[in-house]
């Protein structure tokens, strides 16, 4: 006979971190940041209701795809972690997400479009910079690459830490 589970049900980190894949250091470190709850024993031990399974997994998956964790505390925004989110919870995150994913894609599509081109970096190192950044003219807007400004506007190292 199998066991019986319950969303509210409570795993230890380790069993949390055997259950998802993810190490204990990371689980530790989404809690700091907000991405995951757990409650306290008597010991001062974390316990995590199983319903964190899912968020463990989206953040894990997130990561696979280079998704920074400032997107996917966003898109968890208002899923509830004292409780077992309802489904409604999830699609309000889904769509949430969505959003940012398609901003994302439309960013990396321009980058693909860009890459043999002029992006305003301004190092009029191609011939098409001289065409499309006569005499470095994007400079004058800002450093960096200035074509491709939605491109760089991903925070660095949230996609980077585990």
């Amino acid at each position: 006979m199998n066991p019986t589970y319950e969303p509210d049900d409570l795993l230890t980190i380790g069993e949390m971190s055997h259950r998802t894949g993810v190490a204990t250091s990371a689980l530790r470190y989404y809690e700091e940041l907000g991405l995951v709850g757990s409650v306290r024993t008597g010991g001062n031990q974390r316990r995590y209701p199983r319903h964190m399974l899912r968020r463990v997994s989206l953040i894990s998956v997130a990561k696979r795809l280079g998704m920074p964790l400032s997107d996917v505390k966003e898109a968890f925004g208002d899923v509830p972690m004292e409780s077992t989110p309802s489904h409604s919870d999830w699609q309000r995150a889904s769509r949430r997400w969505k959003k940012r994913l398609e901003e994302r894609r439309r960013a990396i599509e321009r980058l693909e479009h860009e890459l043999t081109g002029c992006i305003g970096c301004g190092c009029l190192s191609l011939k098409a910079c001289a065409l499309l950044n006569p005499d470095d003219a994007l400079a004058e807007i800002g450093p960096g690459p200035r074509r491709l400004e939605d491109v760089t506007e991903f925070p660095e190292g949230d996609a980077e830490r585990s």
